[in-house]
C-alpha cells in the first residue's frame, strides 16, 4: 500500500474509493488498519461505532481480521446515506488508537453514500489506564434493577461543595442519562467525559449556579430502545420515577418536589429527557435536551397537544458538524411545535446552535454550562 496516498489531518489517513454508484439500500464499507510497530503480537483489533454491525460502541465485540503482522481488515454493511462514526481499539477504551501523542482523538467519521474503502494508520495505542480526575465527592449505587428492563445498572452521584459541611441544607437534583460518560473519564466510552463535575463545581463556586446534586444513570446495551418512546423506554422512565428517584430522595438531602427535579441527556438521552418532562410534569419541571434525536411522531404529538399548561421548561441545543446536521431538522421542527402551543424563548424555552460543534462528549463538555445555568442559574 502506498503511504503517500494515506495522508489526512490528525495523522490519520482515510482514502475513500467510490467503487460504484450503488443504488441499494445498504453499501459496503471496507476498513483496513495498518497497526503501529508498538502493537503487541498477541493483540486483537476491534471496531466500535454507532451501528450494530460495529458493535453499538462496544469496544471489544466486533473483531478485525488479521491479514499480516501489521495489516488488519473488516467489511461492514451500512445503510446508504448513514453518517458512520467509529473508533479502533485493542479491546477497551483504555487501548484505543491514537494519532497524536497525548491526545484522545475524536470519533472517526464518514458519510456513507457508496461502497467505500477506508485506510487508517494509528500512531500508537493508549494502553495506560486513565487517572481518575473527579472534582468533588461522588457516591455509587451498584446493580439497580427495574421492572421490565433487561439489564441492571449503576448510578454515580455527585455532591455539591457544601454537602458535607452544611448538614441542614437540602438540594435540587439533576438526573442525567449515559451516566458513565458525564463525570469520570475512566468510564466514559471515548475516554473523555462531559466534565459535569468540574463545570458544575466551578459555576457554584463563582456564584453563577445554585448548588445541586447530579445523578448519573448508566446506560446499558438496550440504550437505543430505553431512550425512545417504546416499551423499554416506558419501563426506563418508570424505573427512574419508581426506583431511582425514591432511592436518591431517601439517601441524600434532596428537595424532592417537581420544581427542584430536572433531567438531561444528549442524542437519544436528549430525547428521553424530553419524554420524561413531557409525560411526567408532576415529577420533573425541566429538561436539558442536548443534541436531541427528535423523531417526527413525537414532534407531531407535541404540535397537536391541546391539554392544560404542563408548566415545564425546556433547553435545546445542537451542533453543526457531521451527525448534528442530520439532527437539525428534528430540532427545528420541535422548536416550531413547542412555540405553536405557547412555549416562548426567554420564558420556558431556550435554543442554542453551535455550527462548529460535533456530536460527541468533547462538544457537550464545552457547552454543558448552558443547560446547567438555564435550569439552575442564579
Amino acid at each position: 500500500m502506498c503511504k503517500s496516498a494515506i495522508i489526512l489531518s490528525i495523522f490519520l489517513a482515510i482514502v475513500m474509493i467510490n467503487l460504484s454508484e450503488c443504488a441499494e439500500k445498504n453499501v459496503r464499507v471496507a476498513i483496513s488498519v495498518v497497526a503501529p510497530a508498538s502493537t503487541p503480537k498477541e493483540a486483537q483489533l476491534y471496531i466500535a461505532g454507532n451501528h450494530k454491525s460495529a458493535g453499538d460502541w462496544n469496544p471489544g465485540l466486533v473483531k478485525f481480521e488479521r491479514k499480516s503482522d501489521s495489516l488488519w481488515s473488516i467489511s461492514l454493511e451500512l445503510p446508504k446515506g448513514f453518517f458512520f462514526e467509529f473508533k479502533i481499539t485493542c479491546g477497551s477504551w483504555n487501548d484505543q488508537a491514537i494519532y497524536i501523542d497525548g491526545e484522545i482523538p475524536p470519533n472517526l467519521q464518514v458519510k456513507v453514500e457508496s461502497d467505500t474503502t477506508l485506510y487508517i494508520h494509528p500512531h500508537a495505542w493508549r494502553v495506560s489506564v486513565l487517572a481518575k480526575t473527579i472534582a468533588g465527592t461522588v457516591k455509587y449505587h451498584r446493580g439497580l434493577k427495574g421492572n421490565g428492563l433487561n439489564y441492571d445498572r449503576d448510578l454515580i452521584v455527585w455532591l455539591p461543595p457544601s454537602y458535607e459541611t452544611d448538614p441542614e441544607k437540602r438540594y435540587p437534583v439533576l438526573y442525567m442519562h449515559d451516566g458513565q460518560n458525564i463525570i469520570d473519564p475512566a468510564t466514559s466510552f471515548i475516554g473523555y467525559d462531559w466534565h459535569v463535575d468540574e463545570v458544575t463545581d466551578s459555576l457554584i463556586r463563582t456564584g453563577k449556579l445554585k448548588e445541586i446534586i447530579v445523578v448519573g444513570i448508566y446506560n446499558t446495551p438496550d440504550r437505543s430502545d430505553e431512550y425512545d418512546d417504546s416499551r423499554l423506554g416506558n419501563s426506563y422512565m418508570k424505573f427512574i420515577i419508581q426506583t431511582v428517584k425514591p432511592l436518591i430522595d431517601s439517601s441524600y438531602r434532596t428537595l424532592p418536589d417537581r420544581n427542584n427535579s430536572s433531567t438531561m441527556g444528549s442524542s437519544m438521552g436528549g430525547l428521553i429527557s424530553f419524554l420524561l418532562v413531557w409525560n411526567h410534569p408532576e415529577i420533573f419541571s425541566q429538561a436539558g435536551c442536548v443534541s436531541p434525536a427528535f423523531r417526527e411522531p413525537i414532534i407531531r404529538s407535541v404540535e397537536k397537544f391541546t391539554g392544560t399548561d404542563k408548566n415545564i421548561r425546556i433547553y435545546m441545543d445542537n451542533g453543526g458538524v457531521g451527525l448534528e446536521t442530520q439532527l437539525q431538522p428534528g430540532c427545528e421542527n420541535m422548536l416550531k411545535a413547542l412555540q405553536k402551543i405557547g412555549f416562548a424563548p426567554g420564558r420556558n424555552l431556550e435554543w442554542f446552535n453551535d455550527k462548529t460543534a460535533e456530536h460527541n462528549e468533547r462538544a457537550w463538555a464545552k457547552r454543558v454550562w448552558r443547560p446547567l445555568t438555564f435550569m439552575y442559574g442564579k
